[in-house]
Order: C-alpha cells, then structure tokens, then sequence
C-alpha cells in the first residue's frame, strides 16, 4: 500500500505539471504520514542530503560553466572545429558533436551545452543543406553528452549517494561519451544519405592556426579540471573551484566579460544552483521513504529472485527501467530514486559500482531526448522555432544509435572501467 500512495501521488503530480522538486517531497510526506512515522528526521534529512563536502562542486561548476559561455567560449570552439572538419560532407555533423564534446566538458550539464551551441550550430547547419528539424535533434542528442563527458554533475551526485570516487567516476564517462559522439555521426550521415550537403571552402594552415590560438582557453579547461584531479593536485570540489576562477580570469582577459556582468551571472548560477539543490534534497526524502517503508528492500529482494543471480539479465533490467524513468523525471531525481533500490542488488551480484554509475548516467543521458520530457528537445525546439512532434522525427535515428552505444557500454565493461582503472593505479601510486 505505501508503495502504491508514494509512486501515485508522485505520478499524479508530475501529470499534473507539478514542479518534480515538490512532487517528490509531498508524496514522501504523504507516505511518511500514512505510514505513522515521525517527522522529525526530515528537516535532518532534508539537510544532510544537501551538506556533503562532493556536492559543494555543483555550483562551482555550474558558475564556470555560465562564466566560459559568457566569454564566448563555445564560438570559438564551433569555428576551431570548423576549420578541421567542416571541408567534408558531414562536416557540420562533425563540429556539432566535437564541440559539444568539448563544452560538455566545460558545462557539465546537457541543456546548457544545448542552449550554448545552439544558436549558433543550428543555423549553420541548415545553411548547408540539414533540415532544421534534423539540425535541432543532432545538437539536443549532442548536448546529452554534457552528462556523460566530465565534469558532470549527474556523476557527482552518484559519487555523494554511493561513496564512489567522483574522479573515477568522471573517467568512466570519458570513452562512452566520445563512443556516443561516434554513433550520433553515424546516425546523422545515414539519415541524411543522397542530400544535397553543401561543402565549406577547406581551410587553409594559417586559418587553422589562427582558429586554435584563439580556442586555446576553452581547450584548455577540460585539461586543467581533468589534469588536476588525476594528477593528484586538487579533489573534483577543489577542481570545480579551481574552473570558475579559470573562467572569470579567461573572461576577463578577452575583454568578453566586464565587472557589471558578474552580478546576473552570479544570481543565474545561484538560481540553477538553488533548483539541483531543492531537487537534491526532496529527492534524498523520496530515497528516505523507500529506505524507511521497507520499499526499497522488498523491490531489490524482487530483483534478486528476477535476475537469479544473472548480471546480464539484471544490466538488462536496470537499462529498461532508466530508459523509461528517463521519459518521465530529470537524471539527478532519477539517482535518488533508482540507486536505493539497485545498489543492494549490484553488490549482491559483484558488479563494479563505477560501471553501473556509467551505465545509469549513459541511460540519463538518453532520457534528455526522450519524449515527453526530453529536456534538451525543449531547449532545442525553442532555439529552432519548431514543434515538438518536428524534432521527434528527427531524434529517432539518433536514439537508436544512442541505445546502441549504451549496449555496448553495458555488456562491454572495459569501455567505462578501463580508464577508471589506470587513474586509480595512478592515485594508489
């Protein structure tokens, strides 16, 4: 019965075009009261969920993130990779997904590096001979690397439920994310066969020069976040620190940001910041519910006598279950809410933690451009003035060839342990 008033409720609500922070918390307090249990926990839960040293990294990067759009970081990494590639037939393909590669690795976040490449990738697409409906779907689909390529504040939130180092973590998302790129080109050349695709003039050693000396500061972010955390010189919070700073120096050196922007940049990084952390919390209540209604353990015994000790079957599962949650609910709400439940399982079967952190932030990823609440399709749709029911038609090729990717990481462990693995060989040295 709790289960049945705890998902309901929270159903209903989310139909009901509710907020999904407030959903999560009045269908945690509907079961909690329903249960008898006592309210006092949950102003200590609301605020140990969000006190962790790990999660303090959220709005720093979140701040370096709207800091290195601002200066004007994501146009010079477009034309950067447009001198390189953009002479071929899928050129425009190419630079969309290299650049959201790239800023992904500066946002941490899907529907930033949408918002950011957008504007100017869409357009520049079209231009060229791509419908604008298969423009719109490449850069949303693109954009959902943001969560997989670090930084990626999913991965953080992952490392703040399980204990899982967040550097490891950041690894694992590396060569999947970069395989996810792969397969979206793939994807975009095959959908796009026999189309009139107009070529961009090759550029010449000098252009290229030139467009890599001014992409220098954005090239060099990922370096700097990643080469620090490996190399041992600062922790992923220190690391998301260490980028804001990069950021507002970088914009201020190229004259792209000046004293009177920091203010709104200030208060839109607050106000991001303050809706993960309300969603962080709440949903930390939803995971305290399932944990307290015995929710979470009678469905993880279920699952052990479903998978009968098979890993295959239960990857299998957890794949099924992700794609779906991510049709309906945002990937940081989603951890609170599935972690609970499949971690008894995972160790119970001898899965490595950092795989299936990988695999569940791969399956999130793919929810961005899921209907109906593919985040990053809105984001996209709003940039190309086109309809939903438009960019679906273009995304599908591109979910497919997402899905695929996913199998591969999922049944294929090496591809998100591998590089794990050496770092932590690195660190223990």
């Amino acid at each position: 019965m709790a289960a049945i008033i705890l998902f309901g409720i929270f159903f209903l609500l989310l139909f009901m075009n509710m907020p999904i922070a407030f959903a999560l918390g009045i269908s945690s307090l509907a079961v909690i009261l329903f249960e008898g249990l006592p309210l006092m926990p949950i102003a200590s839960n609301l605020y140990a969920a969000t006190s962790k040293f790990v999660l303090l990294a959220i709005p720093f990067f979140i701040l370096g993130g709207n800091v290195m759009d601002k200066s004007g970081i994501s146009t010079q990494l477009i034309d950067f990779a447009r001198t390189l590639v953009g002479h071929r037939r899928s050129g425009m393909a190419l630079v969309t997904v290299i650049v959201a590669c790239f800023f992904a690795a500066i946002s941490g976040s899907g529907p930033a590096t949408v918002a950011a490449l957008g504007m100017i990738l869409i357009p520049a697409m079209t231009n060229v001979g791509y419908r604008k409906n298969d423009s719109a779907a490449l850069v949303s689909a693109a954009g959902a690397i943001g969560i997989i390529i670090p930084p990626s504040i999913t991965f953080v939130i992952y490392g703040s439920i399980t204990g899982e180092p967040v550097g490891e973590l950041f690894a694992s998302g590396i060569v999947p994310g970069i395989l996810m790129g792969v397969l979206l080109v793939l994807a975009m050349i095959w959908t796009n066969r026999g189309r009139e695709i107009t070529l961009l003039p090759r550029a010449s050693g000098r252009e290229r020069w030139r467009a890599f000396v001014r992409a220098i500061p954005g090239l060099l972010m990922p370096v700097i976040i990643l080469g620090g955390i490996y190399g041992g010189f600062f922790t992923p919070t220190e690391a998301a620190a260490v980028a804001s700073i990069y950021g507002i120096l970088i914009g201020f050196a190229t004259r792209k940001l000046k004293l009177k922007d920091m203010w709104p940049l200030l208060v839109d990084s607050v106000s991001q910041t303050a809706v993960v952390m309300l969603i962080v919390g709440t949903a930390s209540l939803f995971s305290y519910a399932l944990t307290l209604t015995g929710i979470a353990a009678d469905a993880s015994s279920a699952l052990i006598s479903l998978t009968n000790g098979n890993r295959f079957i239960f990857l299998l599962i957890v794949n099924v279950i992700l794609l779906i949650a991510g049709c309906f609910i945002d990937a940081n709400s989603a951890m609170y809410i599935i972690v609970p439940i499949l971690l008894p399982v995972a160790r119970a079967l001898g899965i490595d933690l950092v795989h299936l952190g990988c695999v569940m932030v791969f399956n999130l990823a793919v929810g961005l451009v899921t209907p109906p609440v593919g985040v990053n399709l809105y984001v996209g749709c709003g940039i190309a003035g086109i309809k939903l029911k438009e960019i679906c038609k273009g995304v599908m090729p591109l979910i497919i060839a997402s899905i695929i990717a996913l199998l591969l990481v999922t049944y294929i462990e090496p591809i998100a342990t591998f590089l794990p693995g050496l770092v932590a060989n690195n660190l223990a040295a």
